[in-house]
């Protein structure tokens, strides 16, 4: 009887302690996590906690004048400034696009976030703490989580309305100074011979990887770098195909090697087939290779944006006259912050012209150099399945 009395004493405190962990714990996507913890689910991080992750997460709304990807390269004077913010307490930048002012609150409420980096009116009524950055009368600025006063009074410290200068003047130079630095080279090398570059056998050797004509390869190649292989943007894109290094790390080539032809060509044309495979939906070949093109330049992502946006306003989403329009009106908030459009604003002006100008140019080198008739295909080259049955049984 004694035994039994110790044993559901034993489970008795068995059950409390139990009770007890459940209590000091809390269920979240990483977890159970001890709400005794220095961070807590509902009041975010702090400046310290911050430092120690070596990352900061901004909220903000897609626009030219808050962020966009350009390039591969985050652009936006609210991005900007935010980025110096964090270079100076020395951690990276992480950018999460919201679709309205209340997603921002609710996120940042939620402690989903450091800061919103977008001016938002102080008439708004919520639980936030203005601080940083200002606008003219400080009639809006940008807001962290009320409980995270260290973060608001070190970017109260460090904002000054120089600051703000430079940085619309930094987007300003990037935007407007030469966007590649390189030697121009002739369009033609020899057109009486019908050569084009001096990398014509490169072309004519990876082109069909991507079935592509070779000549619409060395187009898109004189548009990229006017056949420098030492070119490079500002945006760290890098050799003949104006490869991206963390495209390069993608496609598995060595970043000694960005700047060597044959492996830069190589790499691009993997690049172009991938795209091409994304596009299998395009019905047309001829029509899908205006798509990769785009792609290459603007995004894929955002060339998906202006589909839907083709489709929404009844057009053909699969022909690219149709979808180029979409392209440029992704730079109107009508249009970017459309619900169909998941990533944002575009310098659709820029893409548009780099397809019609690599078509131009593979027209030109069409009538010059010696190819297959076939827009954006390499009929003579790319195996084709036999028509008829073999002779000889296997």
């Amino acid at each position: 009887m004694k035994s039994f009395a110790l044993l559901l004493s034993l489970l008795a405190l068995l059950f409390l302690s139990c009770t007890k962990k459940k209590e000091d714990a809390v269920v979240t996507p990483w977890g159970r996590v001890d709400i005794t913890d220095s961070i807590t689910t509902d009041k975010g991080f702090t400046l310290d906690d911050m430092i120690d992750n070596g990352e900061m997460i901004m909220l903000t709304l897609s626009g030219p004048d808050t962020y966009y990807d350009y390039r591969g390269r985050g652009m936006g004077t609210q991005y900007l400034l935010c980025e110096k913010f964090a270079q100076k307490i020395g951690v990276s930048l992480r950018v999460e696009l919201c679709k309205d002012t209340l997603e921002m609150v609710k996120r940042l409420e939620r402690g989903d976030a450091d800061v919103i980096a977008f001016p938002l009116p102080k008439s708004m009524k919520g639980k936030l703490n203005f601080c940083g950055p200002y606008t003219e009368k400080e009639q809006a600025q940008w807001a962290v989580n009320p409980e995270n006063h260290a973060l608001a009074d070190s970017l109260n410290h460090w904002f000054r309305p120089q600051l703000l200068a430079e940085a619309q003047r930094e987007e300003r130079q990037l935007l407007t100074m030469q966007t590649v630095r390189r030697h121009v080279y002739a369009p033609m090398l020899n057109r009486a011979g019908g050569i084009i570059s001096k990398y014509d056998r490169l072309f004519m050797m990876y082109a069909p990887v991507a079935r592509m004509d070779w000549r619409l390869l060395a187009a898109q190649c004189y548009q990229e770098s006017c056949f420098d292989p030492k070119a490079q943007s500002w945006a760290g894109a890098c050799g003949l195909m104006q490869i991206l290094p963390s495209t390069a790390t993608h496609l598995g080539l060595p970043h000694a090697q960005l700047y060597e032809p044959e492996a830069n060509i190589a790499a691009a044309v993997r690049y172009l087939q991938e795209l091409s495979d994304k596009f299998r939906d395009v019905p047309d070949r001829m029509e899908r290779i205006h798509f990769v093109l785009g792609s290459y330049n603007g995004g894929y992502l955002h060339i998906r944006d202006a589909m839907a946006l083709a489709t929404k306003h009844g057009k053909n989403r699969y022909q690219w006259g149709d979808v180029s329009d979409f392209v440029l009106k992704l730079s109107d908030p009508r249009y970017y912050r459309d619900p169909v459009v998941k990533y944002g604003y575009m310098r659709g002006t820029e893409t548009a012209d780099y397809v019609y100008k690599i078509k131009q140019r593979w027209r030109q080198y069409r009538g010059v150099a010696r190819g297959n008739s076939d827009f954006g295909m390499s009929g003579s080259i790319v195996p084709h399945r036999a028509k008829k049955k073999n002779k000889y049984k296997i």
